[in-house]
Parts: structure tokens; sequence; C-alpha cells
């Protein structure tokens, strides 16, 4: 609010002059140019996923907010702050390790980083402090990198399934679950990625989180209707999901397609937002700072400046001109220094790979092109072997030339239980007698089971030399090596045989040591070290 001031003094008023906004203006447009790459991708997943369609808004949102805070800025005198100077340099040096790494999301958030340091050195911290929260507010616009983002999502389908069934059990209607497909016995409903939740539950995040800004009740109640919003996604999408099955058992399989599959999952949508409210309105009523929900959703808008305050144009602080000064060198060396180009090592086709080894012959097999376009690998390989025991191996590779917009091998973790399967055993597992680099060969080890049937996977990541089997040192090996080696390829590595009623667990494991031996050497002509 705009202070009074004593005796007969006139209101002040600290404005902008139009050189403040020019420098202000250029710093924006500088930073944005330095960091173009990031959030050109940011936005192109804002216009192709839906889960990130919300994004457009949050810049608007958190101008709204700060617009909001416009008495209190103007009572309030810019001091600048040297820190504002260090967290720019901060936002540099993440700019250039994600620009080394062609790891985009560490640019995208490099570029708040750098934005608040900017800020900050122009404001002061008593100004900066006013509105923070709003800034905070443009970290939802950021997409979550994609080996978390589908992480998450084939959790949240399997929760989702398994909620969804328990709906649809309720009607007492016969179902059968098998990871995330749901037999209704004439139809099957899958859930995909789509129907995961994920493009209610980021924009509903985003709600509940400028709800909690605006709700002025106890910080208590704030951290709840934040949270809440993940369990009431989680739920609704669940409800909706069981909703579809229980109409298309009585309507048919139409009812899980088209303009009502559409309608539904607003409609859903829309009860998020409601429960969101309720939810608001029962806090509200609680405790000692119990208030109408009108005033507790404090919503205010600023007051005119009374037009006999007394004008005062601020000074730019010169903390400010050094985060300048920073932006303008990193802007000038990106328009100077050429493009860094990825190194792409030569290396055989997997349509090479050898269809027999000592006591094994394979059958080539293909993906549909559905999961290629979801893959997005440079190439592939998926082969049937036979032993000469008879049993089976099943091998397959997804090979990334370039692992740096977004596409890059994630864990059979990830899509495993999708297809209906469990896992009841995960641990890492010793080869012996296979040394890669003098280093003993080690690799995740899972037991699936689906039904009564079970399989053996070993998989493992192989890239520029290393077997890793740690997905996060795998993104770590990755950021690494593309700014030592400028490299960024590598693959998936996935064997998968399947075990006989009855037949022990050991035989399995003879089955694929045995098979890594034979492929081992090999693996290097098509995936280079």
């Amino acid at each position: 609010m705009v202070v009074k001031q004593q005796g007969n003094e006139l209101l002040r008023i600290w404005r902008e002059s139009a050189i403040f906004w020019m420098l202000v203006g250029g710093v924006f447009l500088l930073a944005c140019y330095v960091y173009l790459d990031g959030l050109s991708l940011m936005v192109k997943w804002w216009n192709e996923r839906e889960e990130y369609g919300h994004g457009y808004l949050i810049p608007v949102i958190t101008a709204f907010l700060i617009w909001q805070k416009k008495n209190q800025l103007e009572s309030t005198e810019f001091h600048g702050s040297w820190i504002g100077v260090l967290v720019v340099a901060l936002g540099v040096f993440l700019f250039y390790a994600g620009e080394l790494s062609s790891i985009y999301t560490i640019i995208q958030y490099a570029f708040l980083v750098a934005l608040f340091g900017v800020i900050l050195s122009m404001m002061g911290y008593k100004a900066f402090k006013i509105i923070f929260v709003p800034l905070v507010i443009l970290l939802f616009m950021i997409p979550l990198p994609n080996f978390l983002f589908y992480n998450l999502s084939s959790q949240l389908q399997l929760i989702s399934s398994q909620i969804g069934v328990a709906v649809i059990r309720l009607f007492d209607i016969s179902v059968f679950l098998e990871g995330n497909v749901i037999d209704l016995g004439v139809y099957k409903l899958q859930v995909v990625e789509a129907c995961s939740g994920l493009n209610y539950l980021f924009p509903l995040m985003t709600l509940a989180f400028i709800s909690a800004y605006f709700f002025t009740g106890a910080l208590w109640k704030k951290t709840i209707i934040f949270l809440s919003s993940i369990p009431i996604t989680i739920l609704m999408n669940s409800f909706r999901i069981g909703a579809i099955g229980v109409t298309v058992e009585y309507w048919g399989p139409e009812m899980a397609e088209g303009f009502l599959h559409d309608f539904e999952g607003w409609a859903v949508f829309m009860s998020c937002i409601a429960i969101l409210i309720l939810e608001m309105w029962i806090l509200a009523s609680l405790g000692k700072d119990k208030l109408p929900l009108r005033e507790a959703f404090g919503l205010d808008f600023p007051e005119p400046t009374p037009s006999d305050s007394e004008i005062i144009y601020r000074k730019i602080p010169k903390p400010f001109y050094a985060s300048l000064a920073i932006i303008v060198l990193v802007a000038a060396s990106v328009f100077a220094l050429p493009d860094r180009e990825e190194i792409t090592p030569d290396r055989k086709q997997y349509v090479e790979f050898p269809l027999e080894f000592d006591g094994w012959v394979g059958k080539t097999g293909y993906l549909e092109q559905i999961y290629i376009d979801a893959l997005k690998f440079s190439d592939y390989a998926m082969i049937d072997y036979v032993g000469e025991d008879g049993g089976s191996v099943n091998f397959y590779s997804a090979y990334y030339a370039s692992q740096k917009k977004g596409a890059s091998a994630h864990s059979p973790r990830s899509c495993i239980p999708g297809g209906g399967w469990r896992i009841t055993s995960l641990e890492n597992h010793t080869i012996q007698g296979l040394n890669i680099g003098n280093i003993p060969m080690t690799v995740n080890r899972l037991v699936i089971e689906k039904g009564e049937i079970k399989q053996l996977v070993y998989y493992w990541f192989q890239q520029r030399g290393r077997i890793v089997t740690n997905e996060y040192m795998m993104k770590w090996y990755l950021f690494w090596d593309a700014m030592t080696k400028s490299r960024t390829d590598g693959a998936l590595m996935r064997l998968t045989t399947m075990l006989r009623p009855g037949q022990d667990i050991s035989i399995a494991d003879k089955r694929l040591e045995s098979f890594c031996r034979e492929i081992a050497p090999v693996i290097p002509e098509y995936v280079a070290n």
C-alpha cells in the first residue's frame, strides 16, 4: 500500500523512467536470445503435449500478480543487490552446462535463475520479496525431464487402472485387470499415457498453488490446498476410467471414444476445480482464523495512484548494470561462437546384427509404428533367439545417436508394468566370467509375472564405453560426456526369457548369462565405445 507522509508532505511514489524500462526490456530480450534453444523447445512442448498446454497462461498470471502488488512496489525504493549478480552468474553457468550437455531442461531452469537474479539485482531484497511468490509460479511452466515424466506417467496409469477397476466392480460388473489393460470381456480398455491423469495433474497443481497464494488462512491450510491437488487428480481420473468402463458395459464401446470421451475429461477437470473450491470453503471455516470464503480468498486489485502524489524517478542500481554486462557478454559469445556440433561415432546398423551365435539361432521381429514414434530411437533390434536346449531369449536394444532433445533411453521398469506384468524381484546381478574393460559386467535382474507366466529380464544401459545399471547415473554420464566428449549416443540393452511352469529360475539365469557372453563382444560394433 502507498504510505502517507507526516504533516502536509505529499505521498511519495517511486516511478521508472523511460531509460529504466528500455534497459529492463533490453536485458529481457537479450536473455531470451541467449536461452532461445531451451525456450523454443519449452513452447513446442506447450503446443504438442496436453499436460503442458496451460504453460501459455503462466507468464500472464505472473504478470497479473506482480501488477496486483503495484501499490507496494510504488512505495518501496529499489536499492539493488549484489547477491542478484551472483544469481545471474549461476544462471549463466547453468546455461553453459545445459548447452554443453545438450540437456534443454537445464537451459530452461537456467533462464529462470538468471531472470530472478536480474530482478533481484534491480530491486533489492525488500522489493524482491514482495513479488517472490508470483515469480515462483513461473516454475510450473517448465516441463519435467522426459525420464521423470515417463516414470511418473507409468505409475499413475497403474494406480488409476487399479482404482478404476474398483469403481467398475462396485456396479457388480465382471472385470479383469492386466497392468493398465482393463478387460471387460467384450471390450478392452487400455489406460494409455494420455489417461494417466498428468493432463489434469499439472494444471491443477498450478491452480492449487495460485489458490493457496491468494488464500489468507494459516500456512498449514495453504499447504493442504496445494498438496491435495495430487490425490484429487488421481481419484477423479480413476473415477473417470471407472465411469467409462461402466458406460461401455451398458451402452457399448462408443462410450469410450469420440466426443463423449473428451467431454468426460473436461467434466472431470471441472469437478476437480469444484472439489478444490469446496476444500477451501471447509478450511476457511476451521480454526481461530475462520472467515467466509469470499474474504479468505484475498483477490484484491491495486488502488489508483493519488493524483497529488510526489513522483520520484528511480535511479538505476549499480548491481543491475553488472547483471546487464554479464548478459551482454554471454549474448555476444552466443552470437560470435560457432554452434557446437555433437559427435556421432561410426557404427554398424542393427539390421546387420548376427542371427546366429554358438548354439543360438535368431529370427528378427519388428515393433509397431506407434511404439517407434513414441520411443524416438535412431535404430533398434528385436530378435528372438532359440538355444540348443529349446529355451528362447528375446534380445531388444534401442540405440540413440543423440539424446539431447528429449529422445533418450528410459528404464524398462517404466513400461513393463504397463503391459500387465508385475515386478516381483529387482536386483543387480554380476555375470561371472564376463568382464567389460577389466570390470565384471553387472546388469539389472528383474523377475516379472503375469498370472501363471513368469519371465526373467536382464537390462542395462551401454553407452560410450560404459555399462550402467542406475538410471540416474546414466543421466549424469550423459551430462558429463556431452561436455567432455561432445557425445550423447547410447543404447538400452534388454534380454528376456520365459520360465516354464515349475522351472527353477537358476536355469533361466544360466540361459541369459550364456547368451550375454555370446553377444557382449559383438555389441561395441553397434554401440560405439
